[in-house]
């Protein structure tokens, strides 16, 4: 099988696809509309039947005043105005969609989203949303249980997970969680608690593993339970007075300038989210240190040397993130040799957690899970495609469940509305240590069991209010499509071939357009997004093929001045830089493209490409014949030439 036609012309369509979407041409809008009009009528019902012998607070009759049928009006009005305006959203339903991380979403979330909203549940406590609280707790296991992670809620140190506003709130949270458990033994170190294996000094104490850390954790709850009452609270507060979280950045690291502020380790491919967070947390942006990548994946030989020269400095580690599919360019990191590192660097003193942001590649797990939770052998999955998933691709989803803790955000390759993200940690026993007391909203007597404890969400998130409505949705979805590679699976494994037919059509039209334009797929694509690099055949400077992708880009992004139907294909941009690539990387592209790699005098060096989120189950109709990926590189080599003819006498620049 060829890399230009990797896939049979005529393979069967996977028709169990069909009734997950509304569809790009509205095609179950029928279903959705029985299906709301269903459960609207079931809502109503619901009211009517509360208290039946209540009378009915709006009069009949009332339908029929003027002022009644003048409030109607201006809804009508405000309402057939909004949907004029949103007509020129963009269509990410459509499979001429290929830009940012969207497409179309899945019905039965829709569905239980929209069912869930006039009930108006408020997940921060079991008070205010009695049902979706436990829908909540329920798709935190799923996506454990997705991750690899324990999932068994009988177990005592099994997973939990909750929803989150998007990914940046999630990585926000495990920062939260990582220096909560780093600085906990310190703070039972100061405040003297008798009876425990504490470590002998501050730097030993704020450099446990996050296991290690947990067990000290739960020795102490074990200690203190084991208190009478009176001095059971004497010490608690003791405990408390010393916590990071009581004394503040400044008054803890002053009372234990041993332990030294910690860092944050990432690839220079790392959302910007992590650079908030920092921020956020009181730490600072100096507190983030970027790590060089191979291939956009981070380093892990770097990676190694960072660590090594952490512990040689006595510079505490607080996290190193890995990213299972960069939001710009879909590159997995190789988690596993991060593992592996990080087991060299505890034995050398330096112990942090690892966590990964999966909010893109979350969802790609479930090509790796059999039925029971069990993990998939790179054959069998390889069996669906041609080059995915690679050994160094299967390697880090297989290491998952060993990270600490993971961002997946179900409204990216979850197809759920936004926003739904999700934080998941591998031990919940850590989620203690963030726990808040609001006497009004939560029972004073702590639940021990684990369904009843996290019933009581706003202990433990940084949101107050929350939608259930939201939790409600992921977890219809994952019930009508479970998260392993026979189910829900069945949608990244629709993507993934389309991204590997679209790098392989790629190729061909790189030959197609020789001697017109430069056409390079920087790096192969580990997940479903895919990127091209551009330019004018003959031209050596970047800031002319920069130019030259903008004017590409300009016909891919939306324009409210204009229709819609005006554009063919909807495309997104973005850019490689040098601190990103290094200076191999740089040369290899910069080289395969007849670029000059003078650095610009405007300090500029970003070399901007085309990005490519191939998301849409439909790019490729066998059923219709039509390919999508076909026509948009038809599109494409169109718009190149008539770009170039508009400019034929610009000379080659150097």
């Amino acid at each position: 099988m060829s890399a230009a036609t990797p896939f049979p012309a005529r393979e069967p369509r996977d028709h169990a696809l069909d009734a997950c979407f509304l569809g790009p041409y509205g095609e179950n809008g029928a279903l959705l509309e029985k299906l709301l009009v269903e459960f609207l009528r079931d809502h109503v019902y619901w009211r009517r039947n509360f208290h039946p012998e209540d009378p009915p607070a709006i009069a009949t009759t009332t339908a029929y005043h003027p002022d009644y049928l003048a409030f109607e009006s201006r809804i009508r009005r405000e309402l057939h105005l909004l949907s004029a305006a949103l007509k020129k959203s963009v269509p990410f339903h459509s499979p001429r969609y290929i830009g940012h991380m969207a497409s179309d979403l899945l019905l039965p979330g829709l569905a239980a989203q929209m069912l869930t909203m006039p009930y108006n549940p408020n997940n921060v406590s079991e008070d205010a949303a009695p049902v979706t609280v436990d829908m909540e707790v329920q798709v935190g296991l799923q996506l454990a249980r997705m991750l690899g992670y324990p999932h068994d809620p009988a177990h005592s140190a099994c997973a939990f997970g909750h929803l989150t506003s998007g990914g940046t709130l999630a990585n926000y949270q495990a920062l939260r969680l990582a220096l909560a458990l780093k600085a906990f033994p310190l703070a039972l170190s100061a405040a003297g608690v008798p009876d425990l294996e504490l470590p002998e000094d501050d730097w030993h104490a704020f450099n446990l593993p996050p296991a290690d850390g947990i067990v000290l954790l739960d020795a102490w709850q074990r200690w203190l339970a084991a208190q009478a009452p009176g001095e059971r609270l004497r010490w608690f507060e003791r405990v408390e007075r010393e916590r990071v979280e009581q004394r503040g950045l400044a008054g803890f690291f002053a009372a234990h300038p041993q332990a030294g502020v910690p860092r944050v380790l990432a690839p220079v491919t790392a959302h910007y989210s992590w650079s908030k967070g920092l921020k956020l947390l009181g730490l600072g942006r100096d507190q983030l240190e970027l790590l060089p990548t191979v291939g956009t994946r981070l380093d892990a030989a770097a990676l190694r040397d960072t660590l090594a020269r952490c512990a040689r400095e006595h510079q505490p580690v607080l996290l190193c993130v890995a990213v299972l599919g960069g939001t710009e360019y879909g590159t997995i990191d190789p988690i596993d040799a991060v593992l592996a590192a990080r087991a060299d660097a505890q034995r050398a003193g330096l112990g942090f957690s690892v966590h990964v942001d999966a909010a893109w590649g979350g969802y790609i797990a479930t090509l790796f899970r059999n039925g029971d939770g069990s993990l998939r052998g790179r054959d069998e999955v390889a069996a669906d495609f041609v080059d995915f998933p690679t050994p160094a691709v299967h390697a880090a989803f297989a290491a998952l469940g060993d990270t600490d803790s993971a961002t997946v955000d179900p409204h990216k390759l979850g197809y759920l509305p936004y926003g739904s993200g999700a934080f998941v940690c591998r031990d919940h026993r850590a989620m203690t240590l963030l726990s808040e007391r609001a006497d009004y909203v939560f029972p004073a007597d702590a639940a021990t069991d684990y369904l009843a404890r996290y019933r009581n969400f706003g202990q433990f998130i940084p949101e107050g209010s929350k939608a259930g409505a939201a939790a409600a949705a992921v977890y219809v979805t994952h019930k009508v499509l479970p998260l392993d590679h026979a189910h829900f699976g069945r949608l990244p494994r629709a993507t993934v071939r389309a991204a590997e037919a679209f790098h392989a059509r790629a190729q061909r039209f790189a030959l197609e357009l020789a001697g017109t334009a430069e056409v390079l797929v920087p790096f192969a694509p580990d997940s479903n997004l895919v990127c091209l690099a551009l330019n004018p055949h003959g031209n050596a400077s970047p800031a002319r093929a920069n130019a030259f992708v903008r004017a590409l880009h300009d016909e891919l992004r939306s324009d409210p001045q204009h229709p819609l139907q005006f554009k063919e294909f909807f495309g997104s941009m973005t850019s490689l830089r040098r601190e990103l690539l290094g200076k191999g990387e740089t040369a290899r592209i910069y080289g395969a493209l007849g670029l000059n790699e003078t650095r610009s005098e405007d300090g500029d060096d970003r070399l901007l490409i085309l990005r490519h989120t191939l998301m849409n189950p439909y790019l490729i109709d066998r059923e219709n014949d039509i390919s999508y990926i076909d026509r948009y590189f038809d599109f494409l080599a169109r718009r190149v030439r008539a770009l170039l003819a508009a400019q034929p006498n610009t000379p080659p620049q150097d």
